[in-house]
């Protein structure tokens, strides 16, 4: 894991950088004396410790760039001026430290950010590796389920599709729904779709990044309600 702090001033640099040792001292520490030079690093950081008041751009208009281009950091703000933390939650931020920092609040919203990360990643491993093996006339293939696009029910057949692949198979549509879990929404007794590769929707029609799907009236509101809380999981 990789701890980024970036702070104006050098001695609350290094304290942070002491308290963070001190609570996860296998952290890799990384230290950003502007906002500048945190959005130019090529480093990917986990954990972000983030200044608000810096000269030049603050903190708040940092963590906008910032997220253009990771939106996965988890962000810390650091703050003297309790004001700023209303606008702390419009750029995704996880959570805030006032200073003068104090002991157990530090440690209570390092330990919850590495909850959280340790979170993540886990779920990301967690779907790369579930999959499931077709039978298509004696040959299995192993389908990674995140690689589905969506599957369809064409001819007595399920056919699966990939960005650049299709595979078919005699089988049950539910059998694959079941297996697929909360990232999939049967939309149409047809077609099962994975939320990942939606791009746009109305109440008739998915639109995916590779190819468009029916939606029956009856399901568009349960698809909206499991849709929304997909994407407030993704952040």
């Amino acid at each position: 894991m990789r701890i980024g702090i970036c702070d104006d001033e050098k001695n609350i640099r290094e304290l942070i950088g002491n308290k963070v040792e001190k609570q996860y001292p296998k952290a890799e520490i990384v230290f950003f004396s502007s906002g500048d030079e945190l959005l130019l690093s090529d480093k990917n950081i986990d954990i972000l410790f983030l200044d608000i008041q810096m000269p030049g751009k603050n903190g708040m208009e940092i963590a906008k760039e910032l997220r253009q281009k990771d939106k996965k950091v988890i962000i810390i703000f650091v703050t003297a001026i309790e004001e700023y933390v209303f606008q702390a939650f419009d750029v995704g931020a996880f959570n805030y430290i006032v200073k003068p920092i104090d002991e157990a609040k530090f440690a209570d919203v390092l330990h919850r950010a590495i909850d959280e990360w340790n979170s993540r990643n886990t779920d990301t491993i967690a779907k790369e590796e579930k999959y499931v093996l077709i039978n298509n006339s004696g040959v299995h293939t192993k389908v990674i389920l995140d690689e589905i696009v969506y599957a369809e029910v064409f001819n007595r057949k399920v056919v699966i599709h990939k960005m650049n692949d299709e595979i078919e198979y005699y089988g049950k549509m539910s059998d694959l729904e079941a297996l697929a879990g909360d990232s999939f929404f049967r939309t149409h007794r047809a077609y099962l779709i994975n939320f990942k590769y939606v791009e746009k929707y109305d109440a008739t029609t998915i639109y995916l990044e590779k190819g468009n799907v029916l939606m029956a009236k009856k399901n568009y509101p349960e698809f909206v309600k499991k849709y929304i809380k997909y994407i407030q999981r993704k952040g």
